[in-house]
């Protein structure tokens, strides 16, 4: 009897017990649950985050500032294999032998007519059959003639490229050819009959230039890898008179990652000759420039924090010694969504023929090339997306500036340009703007872009930043109507810029060194094309440039060519 009641209350306690500890585990936290295979927690969709904008280039040019490769994260996900003891094996991926891509069609030509007698062949290639071997070639020509006389340009460009990848790096260049010929056409106002620019002398640039990389490849066992690159980039550069540029830069970056932790350094070295210019007295100038920049940067998954230093040496006929403070922060306030940003730069941006006479070919001989200083530049502003299909930048920015490069008109042949610079090393000329961005894809179908500048400059010479427009838009949409039929957009704005212009007598002498301040008007320029593909090789193509027919000027005396349509055939294969 008392064994058979002690039973009974064992088996009570035991139940009750049970039912106790049944209860505490309804209780408990459910976020203490170890994740398993068959259950996760979507966060969201891929936003990407626009992409920080182009700087201005600083000489040297080839220098190269790498991002290291970053950790994925799947947060809580536990690193184990499925395990089912069902006497299967785990599964191993074989390798698929490489095989020849016979549906591919990167090669193609092109041709096509138009109004203003425009004419235009161009043509591409590429072998790409080897996974880790890809090279071809490339050649265009584009042909205009406008209204006006001798207003005629010519563009050719030609060259082959090639890129080999091993295992521990990757090699690629590129050889080629590019050319531009125009005339003097500019005629600013006759007087009495008699023309200022009566000859319009014909004008010719000629680029040879070679570039050639090595880089290292990523590798994804060894996130704290040293990574590196060795860049070589040269040319040769003239016009059809005495003025030529000669360049040879090498370039390279190492950075080092211990987690979180990166340390590394840019150099470049850029040895530069020119001929033709008139601060010399030989007419030549060796202006050549080396640089470092050592930083140390501290990358997490919500802050970037880079310090570190530019150090220039410019040498040749002229010497000179700077450096400047390299520093810059971008925190996420709300992560993916909305990030802040500021920094503090500055640097030399290389004098350079070329890169002057590509932003306006009708400069003219015995021209003054000077580097120009960027002594101070702070930044500051914010970016981020807002869904997964809106991307957006906003950034403002002081500086203060030496040498700051402008185009005037020759005061005795007006139809040619000179450089002029403001700036010194007593007082810069300050520069403020604001910078906006932003990338819109409202469907698989349509994409949108824009960019908006807004600069004021705060001369110290000069009375006004001539040929520099305060405010410029830029905007770009594309179309997808089909799998066979595409539309592009582009949209320019320019708001009004000011020129120096002189006064001359009837038979075309300078009155006098005084000039009025003419406003080069502001303009709009509309373009859209179209490409249909009418079978799996040949297409049909057809672009429209100026669409509003506005004959404006980005530089004094030289009207731009009125609405002008080209159409045309591409062949791919």
């Amino acid at each position: 009897m008392k064994l058979n009641t002690v039973f009974k209350q064992s088996a009570i306690l035991t139940l009750l017990l049970g039912m106790g500890i049944g209860a505490q585990a309804q209780r408990r936290d459910t976020t203490d649950r170890p994740v398993t295979l068959d259950s996760f927690d979507i966060v969201r969709d891929y936003r990407p985050i626009l992409a920080d904008a182009v700087k201005i280039r600083r000489s040297p040019d080839m220098t190269n500032k790498r991002e290291y490769m970053p950790k994925l994260s799947y947060g809580s996900v536990p690193d184990k294999k499925l395990d089912i003891n069902t006497g299967l094996s785990e599964l191993r991926i074989m390798e698929t032998p490489f095989s020849k891509i016979l549906d591919h069609k990167s090669n193609y030509f092109k041709f096509g007519a138009g109004n203003f007698n425009t004419i235009l062949g161009e043509a591409y290639f590429a072998v790409e059959d080897y996974e880790d071997i890809r090279f071809g070639g490339f050649a265009k020509h584009l042909s205009q003639k406008g209204n006006l006389e001798d207003q005629k340009f010519s563009k050719q460009e030609v060259g082959v490229f090639g890129r080999r990848i091993f295992h521990l790096f990757t090699l690629d260049g590129v050889i080629g050819y590019n050319g531009f010929g125009t005339r003097f056409y500019g005629i600013p106002e006759n007087i009495d009959g008699n023309s200022i620019n009566p000859t319009r002398e014909a004008q010719r640039f000629n680029d040879i230039y070679f570039t050639g990389e090595l880089t290292s490849n990523y590798d994804p066992e060894n996130e704290d890898a040293l990574s590196y690159s060795v860049k070589a980039d040269a040319y040769a550069y003239s016009d059809k008179f005495s003025a030529k540029e000669n360049s040879i830069a090498l370039s390279g970056y190492l950075n080092k990652r211990y987690r979180a932790f990166n340390a590394g350094a840019n150099l470049a070295l850029d040895y530069n000759g020119i001929t033709g210019v008139n601060n010399t007295d030989n007419g030549k100038l060796n202006n050549s420039i080396a640089s470092i920049n050592p930083y140390i940067r501290f990358k997490g998954d919500n802050y970037n924090i880079t310090l570190g230093a530019n150090i220039v040496s410019e040498f040749g006929d002229n010497s000179r010694f700077n450096v400047f403070p390299e520093a810059e922060i971008d925190f996420a306030l709300a992560p993916e969504y909305f990030y802040i940003f500021g920094g503090v730069t500055g640097g030399v941006e290389k004098g350079s023929f070329r890169d002057f006479t590509r932003l306006n070919p009708y400069l003219g001989p015995n021209f003054n090339i000077q580097n120009t200083i960027d002594r101070m530049n702070i930044y500051g502003g914010i970016k981020g997306n807002a869904g997964a299909t809106f991307g957006y930048k906003v950034k403002g920015f002081y500086r203060k500036v030496e040498n700051m490069a402008m185009f005037v008109n020759n005061m005795e042949t007006p139809f040619r340009f000179d450089l002029v610079y403001d700036g010194n090393g007593d007082e810069a000329v300050k520069h403020v703007g604001i910078e906006g961005e932003i990338n819109v894809r409202l469907s698989q179908l349509v994409n949108l872009g824009g960019r908006l500048n807004i600069d004021q400059y705060t001369m110290v010479n000069q009375e006004e930043s001539w040929h520099l427009p305060k405010m410029r838009l830029a905007a770009n949409a594309r179309f997808n109507i089909s799998e066979k039929l595409f539309i592009d957009a582009e949209a320019l704005f320019h708001g009004n810029a000011y020129a120096p212009q002189y006064s001359y007598d009837s038979n075309g002498v300078l009155i006098a060194d005084a000039f009025n301040k003419e406003t080069i008007a502001s303009f709009f320029d509309l373009s859209a094309g179209a490409e249909y593909k009418a079978t799996k090789y040949l297409g049909v193509f057809v672009k429209a440039n100026n669409m509003l027919n506005t004959e404006y000027q980005r530089y004094l005396y030289y009207p731009k060519l009125g609405f002008n349509i080209l159409g045309g055939l591409n062949f791919s294969f």
